[in-house]
């Protein structure tokens, strides 16, 4: 048995929630999976997971085991960053993750003219509208929009953005514009994500929380630009993706005394022993690049 691979094969099965999940993820079939896990746990003599019909949990042994398991695949890792000389200069695949509207306009563009000075780092760019988990999906660097949970990450603030209100001209000339938050509740609404139910705006060093109408329910920052923009109702985009609409005519801001507070934008990355060249590399060379992008973008 390698137990090398074993660990890693319970780690993947345990972060992702069961041995199906868990396959997946290793991009291997279940029964290879779960033969592997069984084996582990003849070799230990002891049984690590509890398997359910929908998930599966640790035994006490199973997380003293998955425990030491992590400390011993990162030590590795970190082993193999040494030998590999990615301690020494930047090389390597450097694996980044931003949300999808974001990742497209800033961040593709820095990452690239990074790309073009250091020749010797590769590089994996996940776009996506959900959090993606550092550690589980192996990330170096993530661009977070909003305010930070507590965690165990480093982050370097690289700009500020809010969320503006808007319409098409289309729908404004069809259904009026509204002059006050209140006026929202005669308005469709376009929301973004299920938690976009009401809307806050200050006005007057007062909140004020709306609800339009739900028309249409999206799960992307781009489809709800796209929403607005086919006159669908009155959305709230954010503010870097509105500029190029607003001078296209595509979009017309509306209610602008009671836009959102500033959010932060971060660079985060994981805690870790010696940072890896190419990770230090890139937050040097990404962070007064996206300053300067967010800083032009945030000017409508």
């Amino acid at each position: 048995m390698d137990r090398l691979d074993a660990m890693r094969v319970i780690l993947a099965v345990v972060d992702a929630g069961s041995l199906s999940a868990g396959s997946r993820k290793l991009n291997a079939a279940l029964p290879s999976v779960s033969r592997k896990v069984a084996e582990l746990e003849r070799y230990l003599g002891t049984n690590l997971l509890v398997r359910t019909s929908r998930n599966i949990q640790l035994t006490n042994a199973g997380r003293d085991y998955v425990e030491s398991a992590r400390r011993i695949i990162a030590d590795l890792e970190d082993t193999e960053r040494r030998a590999s000389g990615e301690y020494n200069t930047p090389r390597g695949e450097l694996t980044i993750t931003a949300p999808l509207e974001f990742g497209a306009s800033h961040v593709m563009p820095v990452a690239l003219s990074f790309m073009a000075e250091y020749p010797e780092v590769t590089l994996k760019l996940i776009t996506a509208d959900r959090l993606v988990h550092m550690v589980d999906e192996h990330i170096d660097v993530a661009v977070r929009l909003g305010h930070l949970a507590d965690s165990a990450l480093y982050a370097v603030k690289v700009g500020e953005f809010r969320l503006v209100t808007c319409a098409s001209p289309t729908y404004l000339a069809r259904c009026g514009t509204p002059e006050h938050p209140r006026d929202l509740a005669a308005h469709d609404g376009i929301l973004f994500g299920t938690q976009d139910l009401f809307w806050t705006y200050r006005i007057d060093e007062h909140d004020v929380i709306c609800a339009p109408r739900q028309r249409i329910t999206v799960n992307t920052a781009g489809g709800n630009l796209a929403a607005a923009i086919g006159g669908l109702g009155v959305a709230r985009v954010f503010d870097y993706q509105l500029c190029g609409q607003i001078e296209a005519g595509a979009l017309t801001r509306v209610l602008p005394d009671g836009d959102s507070e500033l959010r932060p934008v971060h660079l985060v990355y994981p805690r870790q022993g010696l940072m890896p060249l190419k990770v230090r590399a890139f937050i040097d060379w990404a962070t007064p690049r996206l300053r300067a992008a967010c800083l032009h973008s945030g000017a409508c």
